[in-house]
C-alpha cells in the first residue's frame, strides 16, 4: 500500500534549482533510504517530506492527500498526527528532563500522558533515564530520547534526518536495531544519511546527485 508518493518534485531558490525532477513512491512499512553527496538535495527533500518547506512544482501526495496543497493549519494537523521527526541536532529543551521532552510533543497533540511517554522511553530502553536532563544524558542517550518523541503520537512515517551523524559507532549500533525493531513492527522509515553502512538496511535507497535523482535501489 503506498503511503507517499513525489510527482515530479522541483524545489528553486531563485535560479539554484535545489531539487530537479524527483519523483519515487514509499509503500506503508517500508524503509527507504535517502543517500547522496553533500550539494545532492537531501536537506532541501527532507524539509518537503516533512513539510517543513513548500515545493515550487510538482506534487506530494502524503497518505492519499495532496499534501502540496494544504493550507498552514492542516500542515500543521499533518505533522502532529502522521508525522514523526528525528533529527541529527537533537533540539532537546535543555531544563526539561527525558520524560518532559518526550510528553513536549504529545502538548502539541493535546493529548498529555505521562505513562505513554514512560513506556515510549521504555522501547528505547532509557526506563532508568526518564528523570535525567539532557545534559546528564549521552548523546546516544539523547538520540534515543528524540525517537521516543517522535513515537509518542504513533505517527504513520518516522522521518530521520542524519539520525547517527553525531553518535559512535556503539551508539550507531544502538539506533540501527531500534529502526529495525520499528521496521518489524509496520513502522514506515524514511532516514535521510551519509552513513553508507546505515542506509544499506534499507528495503529501497534512493539516490540523489546534483538536485536530480540518480538512481532507485531495490533491496531483496
Amino acid at each position: 500500500m503506498e503511503i507517499l508518493k513525489l510527482d515530479s518534485v522541483c524545489k528553486y531558490f531563485g535560479e539554484v534549482k535545489a531539487l530537479d525532477d524527483i519523483s519515487f513512491s514509499v509503500n506503508k512499512g517500508e524503509w527507504v533510504s535517502i543517500m547522496g553527496p553533500s550539494g545532492s538535495g537531501k536537506s532541501t527533500l527532507v524539509n518537503i517530506l516533512s513539510l517543513m518547506d513548500t515545493l515550487t512544482n510538482g506534487s506530494y501526495f502524503l497518505g492519499g492527500s495532496d499534501a502540496s496543497h494544504l493550507n498552514e493549519e492542516q500542515i500543521l494537523e499533518f505533522r502532529r498526527k502522521k508525522i514523526g521527526l528525528v533529527f541529527q541536532a537533537f533540539h532537546l529543551v535543555p531544563y526539561l528532563n527525558a520524560v518532559e521532552n518526550v510528553m513536549l510533543n504529545q502538548y502539541y497533540h493535546s493529548c498529555v500522558d505521562l505513562q505513554s511517554a514512560k513506556k515510549a522511553l521504555e522501547k528505547v530502553g532509557l526506563a532508568h533515564r526518564i528523570s535525567h536532563r539532557p545534559s546528564e544524558l549521552s548523546g546516544g542517550e539523547q538520540q534515543r530520547v528524540c525517537i521516543a518523541r517522535a513515537l509518542i503520537n504513533e505517527p504513520e512515517i518516522i522521518i530521520a534526518d542524519e539520525p547517527t551523524g553525531n553518535l559512535d559507532e556503539a551508539n550507531e549500533e544502538i539506533v540501527l536495531n531500534l529502526f529495525n525493531e520499528l521496521r518489524s513492527e509496520g513502522k514506515t522509515l524514511l532516514l535521510v544519511t551519509h552513513n553508507e553502512e546505515l542506509g544499506l538496511n534499507a528495503d529501497k535507497i534512493v539516490r540523489l546527485k546534483h538536485g536530480k535523482l540518480d538512481k532507485i535501489e531495490i533491496k531483496n
